[in-house]
């Protein structure tokens, strides 16, 4: 759960009693100009997440660690149990907030995003979850997209029309998070029920993935390289080639031997766009009040 040097070399793979079957890879590095990683993740079925941390000096760390830490420890989510529902996580998320402002006094925070896999009538569900500016893509029947949105200034302007994509990626406050855990006012995560389709891949990056890597170089990575782990290796170096401005952690996920014909739910919209991201991550209630001059170092 905890952020490792250099991307892990081993993957994981994990069935349920029926002949569906998942197999995933996880990796993380510090970058090639970050001091500190303060990215943590979890990838342990059911549970597949990447925490960012903000704040400097390892408080960003602690963050995203006590969050990662406690998904991992709920009931709701142990090992091989697929029973979660949305508003179960959202209080697990709660438990977090609480417990990273306790410990750092709300001067750190992290963002959130990633899934859970779920069963209903025996039927399996990617339960996607995000609070922030870290990101869900899906890959599925050859498509690929962005499940989840980001908690962004950026993104409400180019929402309300007010920008376009193409002037949100060079915005001066595109780095800052309209929602966080262990800081600020908002931290509701929005969720999404997503039926499980056959050779579905899901990847769950920080935003140093896709700050440095477009849709299109991240989709012919993930579209090309057929193992979980070697998909996640060649997406981190491709960053790091990339210029490596933060630090980037990447998840990915399989599913295959699927039999699901279900609807779909969501709580929250699709997006139609991403942007890049080069400065430090902030919430906006650092930028915006008193907490602006002492947060400032955002992630280091």
């Amino acid at each position: 759960m905890n952020p490792q040097p250099s991307t892990p070399a081993d993957a994981g793979q994990a069935s349920a009693p029926s002949t569906f079957r998942l197999s995933y890879g996880y990796g993380t590095d510090r970058g090639l100009r970050r001091e500190l990683n303060e990215d943590s993740f979890i990838a342990a079925d059911p549970v597949f997440a990447v925490a960012d941390g903000m704040g400097g000096h390892e408080a960003g760390e602690i963050a995203s660690g006590m969050c990662v830490r406690t998904l991992g420890s709920s009931p709701e989510l142990a090992s091989g149990v697929r029973t979660a529902s949305a508003a179960e996580l959202q209080a697990c998320l709660l438990n977090a907030d609480a417990a990273i402002r306790t410990a750092t006094g709300a001067r750190a925070g992290t963002t959130l995003s990633g899934v859970v896999v779920v069963e209903q009538m025996g039927l399996p569900y990617w339960l996607v979850m995000n609070i922030g500016d870290s990101r869900t893509y899906r890959l599925s029947q050859g498509a690929f997209a962005q499940v989840s949105v980001d908690h962004s200034e950026v993104q409400e302007l180019v929402d309300s029309g007010d920008i376009t994509a193409e002037q949100a990626a060079v915005h001066p406050r595109r780095h800052v998070v309209t929602r966080a855990l262990g800081t600020g006012d908002e931290t509701e995560a929005d969720f999404w029920l997503l039926p499980i389709q056959e050779g579905d891949r899901i990847m769950v990056c920080s935003d140093g993935l896709n700050g440095e890597l477009g849709d299109e170089h991240m989709f012919r990575i993930l579209s090309t390289v057929a193992h979980p782990q070697d998909a996640v290796d060649a997406l981190i170096q491709a960053a790091l080639r990339s210029g490596g401005r933060d630090n980037v952690t990447v998840i990915v996920v399989d599913a295959k031997n699927v039999m699901n014909d279900a609807g779909i739910a969501t709580t929250a919209p699709r997006p139609e766009v991403a942007s890049e991201v080069e400065e430090d991550t902030l919430p906006r209630a650092w930028v915006n009040g008193t907490d602006q001059e002492e947060g400032a170092d955002g992630k280091q």
